[in-house]
């Protein structure tokens, strides 16, 4: 019992330095509503102390998957403990009758899996896994640095799409907001804007509107 009301006062305090929580006595409901925000605070804590301990140790890989089973895939992944990237943007798609917001895979039929290398035979077995991406018979490994670009920059963003691949062009930098230092190849398309950021190990580029008052030669 003394354990319990122990836990209760840590949970209630949580609450009240997150400005959840007030002094005065609160309804039932009320509190089934701050023990539910105080146990999904713990479940974020938790999963992001994982990932982290997760990343101590390997690399990231480029994973090819079946057509359509990124998802799968990467679900698999995670019951595994490894740690994974499936990037995701949002498509609207139109019927006659009816218009539908989707989520589907940045690069289609890959899977980025970070992982040492040894353990790959407990990735490659999964349903819906075709290899590993390799060069000269050796997986190759993604930087962490481009990882980090789509996790961070793109994050979120309402502009971004897939785009053909790209290496030659213009290059620039973001210099301010949201993409401040962002570097790719920049593509005018009627009057927007847009910066294309490649991936050079699977081809694969996406592109991001910006404004072009924040760009500068990279």
């Amino acid at each position: 019992m003394c354990q319990k009301s122990e836990t209760d006062r840590c949970s209630l305090k949580l609450l009240q330095e997150g400005g959840l929580a007030h002094s005065s006595p609160v309804s039932e409901g009320a509190k089934l509503q701050l023990g539910k925000r105080t146990e999904m605070i713990r479940e974020q804590s938790t999963a992001e102390r994982q990932e982290a301990k997760v990343l101590g140790k390997g690399n990231w890989y480029a994973l090819y998957t079946c057509p359509r089973h990124e998802k799968s895939v990467a679900k698999q992944i995670e019951r595994r403990s490894f740690a994974c990237f499936l990037p995701l943007y949002r498509s609207v798609r139109r019927w006659k009758d009816r218009r539908k917001e989707l989520e589907l895979a940045l690069f289609p039929g890959y899977v980025f899996v970070h992982m040492a290398l040894e353990n790959r035979l407990q990735v490659l077995d999964l349903p819906g896994v075709v290899r590993l991406v390799s060069f000269n018979g050796q997986p190759a490994t993604v930087p962490a640095e481009d990882i980090e670009i789509l996790r961070s920059r793109f994050s979120g963003a309402n502009t971004i799409e897939p785009h053909p691949y790209l290496r030659a062009g213009r290059r620039v930098r973001v210099r301010c907001g949201a993409m401040q230092g962002l570097e790719g190849i920049i593509v005018r398309r009627k009057d927007r804007c847009r910066i294309v950021f490649s991936i050079d190990l699977i081809e694969r580029s996406v592109a991001v509107e910006v404004d072009e008052a924040d760009l500068e030669a990279a």
